[in-house]
């Protein structure tokens, strides 16, 4: 399998805003914490580690 790099998420925005809702009323270290826990849950969903390593990549070139 490989990464997916087309938007797969039904209502981005909506999704975007719950994302940054989340995070809205938490210190940057609480919502540091929150987006490492998340990437964590989503990554174990994923479970692919080729993938995964892909992503990664992807956010460090994309970052800098």
């Amino acid at each position: 399998m490989a990464l997916i790099r087309t938007t797969q998420i039904e209502d981005p925005d909506g999704f975007y805003e719950e994302l940054v809702g989340a995070q809205r009323d938490l210190s940057d270290d609480q919502a540091q914490r929150l987006l490492a826990k998340l990437v964590l849950i989503l990554a174990n969903h994923v479970g692919d580690r080729r993938v995964l390593s892909e992503a990664i990549q992807l956010a460090v070139t994309s970052t800098r």
